[in-house]
């Protein structure tokens, strides 16, 4: 069995649109799924990116750290999300939700979403941060916060 030794992970949950919606409707959030998967999965993905980053190089309490992309949310999914979510010891991971929509990720440019996703998994990292030193997990998350720094400039 090989183990993955990926420190950061991501994971996409895609609201689909209701049944009863209009065609043009469904179009739309269908094709605003498959556009942010490129973002995250595709040939220059963020998710290839972050990869290069291995747990065992920011110590053993953290092994992985889930991007939990929700693309339109509905607003019960929203309103229940933290910031993070708590640290699971037995699998020594956190999950750290993202929310992309129309306000924040589709209305803008290109350019303006790189920066977005850049801005946030920066600003989720400093969450991270306090949480670790908060539950005393031994993890270089300082290095960590670095490394992710240069990797995503």
């Amino acid at each position: 069995m090989i183990e993955n030794t990926n420190l950061i992970g991501c994971y996409i949950s895609i609201t689909q649109a209701s049944p009863e919606a209009e065609q043009q409707t469904k179009d739309i959030v269908a094709e605003q799924g498959r556009l942010f998967k490129t973002y995250i999965f595709g040939e220059n993905g963020l998710s290839k990116t972050l990869k290069t980053l291995k747990h065992i190089d920011y110590g053993m309490d953290l092994i992985l750290v889930l991007f939990q992309f929700y693309v339109n949310p509905i607003p019960m999914v929203e309103q229940s999300l933290k910031d993070i979510e708590n640290y699971r010891k037995k699998e020594r991971s956190i999950g750290i939700p993202i929310i992309i929509n129309d306000e924040n990720f589709f209305s803008k440019s290109e350019e303006e979403r790189n920066v977005f996703l850049k801005h946030t998994i920066l600003q989720k990292m400093e969450i991270l941060a306090e949480v670790i030193k908060k539950k005393k997990i031994n993890t270089k998350i300082e290095l960590l916060k670095s490394d992710l720094q240069k990797l995503l400039s």
